[in-house]
């Protein structure tokens, strides 16, 4: 029975410097989980999906990230959901589950009932208030975010086994060489805190481990410790693998959108998808204009309110307009993301592209790419100050931090 006085917490993952290195040039200045989609820094869904769980206590952040990277958001964000966020650093990596038991005693400050884990790098609808119910009904330890994907793309995640009836966890394995299952980890989980005796389990077993290996060499003590440090726990293969099968974790199927946010590619299709759910979320962050007074505008746009958008430009769909941002007239925006200070003049035109902040397009330049998220080349991303001048086409390219482009690319990595 639900009690009102059960408190739940959040416990968001976010990664460090070390991690992302796929997200490039991207990441160099901004931390990914900041790195905005559908004009939102990408923890914010999540943070905001939080939100809509009943008797939430706190939301924290976990990551190894420099505090200072992060305290101006978490200090925005707390006001304006009026719920304590608190980004935590680890001093080091210590795994997925690692990183939640390093932090056990602050997690469980509140005696919360439950703890809720997700990993940033999601997108998804997050439908935790009925995960939540669902793993109530099913008594166990954990339950955790399951979809169903194409038996091709499946090795690429944790593939699993469940009851098709009770919904309990039967077999779980972390990129399988061979098929296992169409049915994959969405990375998003809720446990109660007998979580901590799990992980604490493995710890103990690691060390016990440890000291019963007599090893001959150096060379095979280092490697044996670093396989074994104590504090360094991966949920998928340490928890999830061990503990299928003993009615202690369950499923929770979702039938709606969700994807892994690996590349640039991906984040442009996820900033679609976060466009397309504002619609029955969050309305009155989407824009709307018939080019009379205001641009014309065409599906699915965001466009920050300090943006100024000549009333002549075309923009959508799937567009997300940062702050400041200078757009000049006749101008057709479709598919892409254009970051803070990004001046774009007369008749410029930006298809599947992510724009960097401060970069500048001349008048009837033209950027854009085939618009395959998952091909390395297939959107094409201008970093940080980039310019490109008047009349100059950049397509299906990579353009470093900093560069002036005064002839036209195709399928080049501008370093």
């Amino acid at each position: 029975m639900e009690s009102s006085e059960e408190k739940v917490v959040a416990v968001i993952m976010v990664g460090g410097p070390t991690k992302g290195t796929r997200f490039r040039p991207l990441s160099f200045n901004t931390p990914k989980p900041l790195f905005p989609l559908a004009g939102q820094p990408m923890v914010h869904h999540p943070i905001s999906a939080c939100k809509r769980i009943p008797n939430l206590a706190q939301i924290f952040l976990i990551g190894f990230y420099e505090e200072r990277e992060f305290a101006l958001y978490v200090s925005s964000i707390s006001n304006e959901l009026k719920v304590p966020v608190r980004y935590l650093k680890e001093d080091k990596p210590h795994g997925s589950a690692g990183g939640l038991y390093y932090f056990r005693d602050m997690i469980m400050e509140d005696s919360p009932s439950h703890i809720f884990l997700l990993n940033c790098d999601v997108c998804c609808n997050f439908p935790l208030p009925d995960m939540l119910e669902a793993h109530r009904r099913y008594s166990g330890m954990g339950t955790m975010l399951v979809i169903k994907v194409s038996a091709e793309s499946a090795n690429q995640f944790g593939e699993l086994i469940a009851d098709p009836i009770t919904k309990e966890l039967l077999h779980y394995t972390e990129k399988p060489e061979t098929f296992v299952s169409d049915l994959i980890n969405c990375g998003v989980y809720i446990f109660t805190p007998e979580i901590f005796t799990a992980i604490e389990g493995v710890s103990t077993h690691r060390e016990d481990t440890a000291n019963l290996r007599h090893v001959s060499s150096f060379e095979a003590f280092h490697s044996l410790t670093r396989t074994l440090s104590k504090d360094f726990v991966r949920l998928d293969q340490d928890i999830l693998s061990p503990l299928a099968g003993k009615k202690q974790l369950y499923t929770y199927e979702t039938m709606d959108f969700w994807e892994q946010i690996k590349t640039p590619g991906i984040s442009l299709k996820c900033s679609a998808l976060y466009l397309a759910q504002f619609r029955l979320t969050s309305p009155h962050l989407l824009a709307g204009g018939d080019g009379t007074k205001s641009a014309t505008v065409i599906g699915d746009v965001y466009i920050h309110p300090s943006a100024k958008v000549h009333p002549t430009a075309k923009i959508g769909p799937n567009v997300s307009i940062s702050a400041n941002v200078r757009v000049g007239a006749g101008v057709r925006l479709i598919g892409c993301i254009v970051l803070d200070d990004v001046e774009i003049q007369e008749n410029a035109v930006i298809i599947n592209s992510i724009v960097g902040w401060k970069s500048s397009l001349g008048k009837w330049a033209r950027v854009q790419a085939d618009g395959d998220y998952n091909a390395k080349l297939g959107i094409t991303i201008l970093g940080e100050a980039v310019t490109v001048e008047d009349e100059i086409v950049v397509i299906n390219s990579i353009v470093l931090p900093n560069k002036t482009l005064n002839v036209s690319v195709q399928e080049e990595i501008i370093l």
